[in-house]
């Protein structure tokens, strides 16, 4: 009775933690014509950093050295990811961006299951992404597509590398130091993007409140729904992301999308949800005893 009764209001905290990513997603396209997408990047990681810092407070003693090789593993696929997402959201509408973003996950789902009948859900996701294109791929900018591919490559490495770091440090410390390490490999980047931008106290505050929508304030949320949701659950939640970033992008920035892009939306989202569940039956299936 406990689990269900946490259950209602577990997935209303998902569901805010996806909706502050991307309202904190158009916060950040606002800011690109002061800071442009590096300049972002750079604002987003460090007071990310900052944040994480101050809340774990994670020692530097006492960690291997792949412990630490791990550590600047994932932060530079965290700068890179965030670098590539913003670079994609330069030039194509949010929810298109997020929708083939989170092919990434999707595809390490479908490996992952290990079931031939998976790839029906990399079939399916394939069709809404060429819908995407409004019936035509020449509709979108094709830099815009090949960073948000890029994107969603590093988000599956992000997940691997964010295992891996997790098994070595405890709590939040692994996680506050890569976040530290990607922003510092922002740092010329971001700084030959913004320049003198940088100076503007309304600017930093902007990129403050990216920060803490983008990442601080969702990730919270998702260890909180975590401890009372199933996996399977929250990672079928996190599928709808698409459709949330979709909505956003409507509603702060104006970013309408035909009926063709929607119907391709839709079909990644149910890719994914079948992506996850299709996993979660391997391995219901592989540890159940044989005979």
């Amino acid at each position: 009775m406990t689990t269900r009764a946490g259950t209602t209001p577990a997935i209303l905290i998902v569901v805010v933690g996806l909706m502050c990513q991307e309202v904190g997603a158009s916060l950040a396209v606002l800011l690109f014509p002061s800071v442009g997408a590096l300049g972002m990047v750079m604002l987003r990681l460090v007071f990310s950093a900052l944040v994480l810092m101050l809340i774990a407070r994670p020692s530097l003693r006492g960690h291997s050295g792949y412990a630490w090789r791990s550590v600047l593993w994932l932060g530079g696929v965290l700068a890179l990811m965030n670098g590539l997402f913003y670079l994609a959201l330069e030039r194509l509408p949010l929810g298109v961006t997020v929708t083939i973003e989170v092919l990434g996950p999707l595809v390490l789902s479908i490996v992952a299951s290990r079931r031939a009948s998976a790839w029906l859900w990399a079939l399916l996701a394939l069709v809404g992404v060429l819908a995407l294109g409004g019936g035509g791929w020449d509709n979108l900018d094709p830099v815009g597509v090949l960073f948000a591919l890029g994107a969603a490559a590093t988000w599956a490495f992000y997940i691997l590398a964010s295992a891996r770091v997790g098994r070595e440090f405890p709590r939040l410390d692994g996680l506050a130091l890569a976040m530290t390490a990607g922003a510092l490999l922002s740092l010329p980047f971001g700084i030959f993007s913004a320049g003198a931008a940088l100076l503007r106290l309304d600017l930093l505050a902007i990129g403050a409140a990216v920060a803490l929508l983008s990442s601080t304030i969702p990730y919270a949320l998702e260890l909180i729904a975590l401890r009372r949701l199933p996996a399977a659950v929250f990672a079928i939640l996190m599928s709808v992301s698409p459709a949330t970033a979709a909505l956003a992008g409507f509603v702060l920035l104006g970013q309408a999308l035909t009926w063709v892009e929607l119907v391709g939306i839709a079909l990644v989202i149910a890719a994914s949800i079948g992506a996850v569940l299709a996993s979660n039956r391997a391995a219901r299936d592989t540890a159940q005893p044989l005979g």
